[in-house]
C-alpha cells in the first residue's frame, strides 16, 4: 500500500496563505494533498435566469480561483485534485484510491454544508479516517461571544461590544502556512481539472473585484460607504465569501488602524453567522415568528417589475440593474430595494432573499437572510416595522445629483422611463396597517 497522506478539502477557503485547516494539515507530519469538489448537488440548482443573460458568475470565480491555486501548488511540486460530482460518492472513490490517514477542512455554518459534512465524517470514520475541522471564515463563531448568562445575543450593538472586548491579537494572527509548504504531497504527473463546459457552465469575460485591500479606501470608508455613485466600499465581499482573502487580515488592518466603521461591518458578518447557528429556523421563516402571519400581497406582476428594475423609482431600478449586470449591489441600495419590496409592494421578504441569493456574487446565506429580515422588520435587531424607507428622500440624501441612477438607468431623463408603480404615502400607510393589524392580533 502507498504511504499514508493527509488531505485538505478546500471549500470556502480558496487560498494557501493564512488558512487554518490547511495549517493543521501541513503540521500533521504527513504529506498533504489539496482537493476541491464541484458539488453537483449545488451546481444543479444554479440555472440561467431569463432576466439575466449570464450563467452563474460565482462558478467562474471559483474556477479561476482554483486555477490560481493549482498553479501555486504545481510551483511547489504538488497539485490540486478537483472533481465534479456528489461529495459522498467522490469521497468513497478517493478512500479507495488513496491511503488517507486524515482529512482537514474548515467549518461551514450553512444547513446543507453541515449535513454534508456529517455524512462525510460518518463515511470516513467507518474507514478509520479522521475528519478535523477548524474555524477560518470568521473571527468569533458559535458560542464564542455570548451574554454573561451563556445565552446568544440577538441585538447587534451589545454583541459588538462584547466582540470587541473579547478581541486580542491572538484572534487576529495569521497562520504561518508558508513555513510548511514543503509538506505538500509531491506529485509527478499533473492532475486534470473538469472544465466549466463539462459542468454545464460557459466561460465568459467577467471582471471580478480585486482581492487587494485599498488602504486609502478603508481610511475614508466611514464617510464614503453610503454613496453609491462612487467607489466607497471595498468590494471584498466575494473574496470573503470564497476565502480568497483572510478575514483575519482584514480585521487586523481595521483594528490596528482604527477603521471602526469597517470593523463593524466585519462584526455584522460574524453576528449573522452566530444567529444562523443558534436560530436555524431563520432559513425558512421569520426570526420573530409572529411576522410569518403577515398577509403578503405577493403580486407576481409587481415582483416581475421589481426584478427587472422598472418600478418607476430610479434608485430602486438602478440597484436591481446594477445587480443583474454585475452581480453586485451597493449596500445602501440593498436596504432601499429590500424595503421597497417588502413595505411598498408587501411582497414576502423570502422572494427577495431568493432573488439576491441567485444574483449576488458575495451571497452568504446568513448575511443575506439577516439583511432581508432586517428590512422586513421580522429579524433579530430589526428596524421597527414602521420604518419604511422613502426612495425619493434616500436618493436626495445619497445620490442627489443622480450620478448612480444615470449610470444604470439610461432612460432616466427620457419620456420612456415609467411612472412610479405605487405612490409612496399610499404604500407606506398600507404597509403600516397590515403590519400593525397582524402584530396587534399576535399580542392579544
Amino acid at each position: 500500500m502507498s504511504s499514508p497522506i493527509a488531505i485538505h478539502w478546500f471549500r470556502r477557503d480558496l487560498r494557501l496563505e493564512d488558512n487554518a485547516a490547511l495549517y493543521h494539515a501541513l503540521k500533521s507530519g504527513l504529506p498533504v494533498l489539496g482537493v476541491f469538489i464541484f458539488d453537483q448537488t449545488i451546481l444543479d440548482q444554479l440555472t440561467k435566469d431569463e432576466v439575466s443573460p449570464y450563467p452563474d458568475r460565482r462558478v467562474q470565480f471559483i474556477y479561476q480561483s482554483l486555477v490560481r491555486l493549482q498553479q501555486q501548488l504545481r510551483s511547489l511540486g504538488s497539485d490540486l485534485l478537483v472533481e465534479y460530482g456528489v461529495p459522498l460518492d467522490i469521497w468513497r472513490k478517493w478512500t479507495d484510491q488513496y491511503n488517507i490517514h486524515a482529512v482537514y477542512t474548515n467549518h461551514d455554518y450553512e444547513p446543507y454544508a453541515i449535513q454534508r459534512d456529517q455524512d462525510v465524517r460518518q463515511l470516513l470514520s467507518s474507514k478509520g479516517i479522521g475528519f478535523h475541522t477548524s474555524k477560518d471564515q470568521c473571527i468569533f463563531e458559535k458560542d464564542e461571544v455570548v451574554k454573561d448568562d451563556g445565552k446568544p445575543y440577538t441585538v447587534f450593538t451589545p454583541y459588538s461590544r462584547k466582540w470587541k472586548a473579547n478581541l486580542t491579537h491572538f484572534y487576529l494572527r495569521s497562520y504561518p502556512n508558508e513555513k510548511y509548504f514543503h509538506h505538500f504531497l509531491k506529485v509527478e504527473e499533473t492532475l486534470p481539472m473538469p472544465s466549466l463546459n463539462e459542468m454545464g457552465f460557459q466561460e465568459m469575460a467577467i471582471h471580478f473585484p480585486s482581492p487587494n485591500v485599498d488602504e486609502m479606501l478603508l481610511s475614508k470608508y466611514a464617510d464614503r460607504r453610503d454613496i453609491p455613485g462612487i467607489q466607497g466600499t471595498s468590494r471584498l465581499g466575494i473574496h470573503l465569501r470564497f476565502g480568497t482573502v483572510s478575514i483575519r487580515t482584514l480585521a487586523r488592518k481595521a483594528f490596528e488602524r482604527n477603521y471602526t466603521t469597517y470593523l463593524n461591518e466585519l462584526i455584522w458578518r460574524d453576528f449573522y453567522m452566530m444567529i444562523l447557528h443558534h436560530f436555524p429556523h431563520v432559513v425558512n421563516g421569520a426570526f420573530r415568528p409572529e411576522y410569518d402571519r403577515i398577509a403578503w400581497r405577493n403580486d407576481p406582476d409587481d415582483f416581475e417589475k421589481w426584478c427587472k428594475g422598472v418600478t418607476g423609482y430610479p434608485i430602486v431600478d438602478a440597484g436591481i440593474r446594477e445587480l443583474l449586470e454585475t452581480g453586485f449591489m451597493h449596500n445602501r441600495v440593498r436596504m432601499i430595494t429590500a424595503s421597497f419590496l417588502t413595505k411598498h409592494l408587501l411582497i414576502d421578504w423570502r422572494w427577495g432573499e431568493a432573488f439576491f441569493a441567485k444574483h449576488l456574487l458575495d451571497f452568504e446565506l446568513s448575511s443575506n437572510n439577516g439583511g432581508w429580515q432586517w428590512a422586513a422588520g421580522s429579524g433579530c435587531d430589526a428596524a421597527p416595522y414602521f420604518r419604511v424607507f422613502n426612495p425619493t428622500l434616500q436618493t436626495q440624501k445619497f445620490d442627489p445629483k443622480g450620478v448612480y441612477i444615470r449610470q444604470w438607468v439610461k432612460e432616466f431623463d427620457s419620456l420612456t422611463y415609467p411612472s412610479p408603480m405605487v405612490e409612496h404615502s399610499f404604500a407606506r400607510e398600507r404597509a403600516l396597517q397590515e403590519y400593525g393589524a397582524t402584530l396587534s392580533k399576535t399580542n392579544r
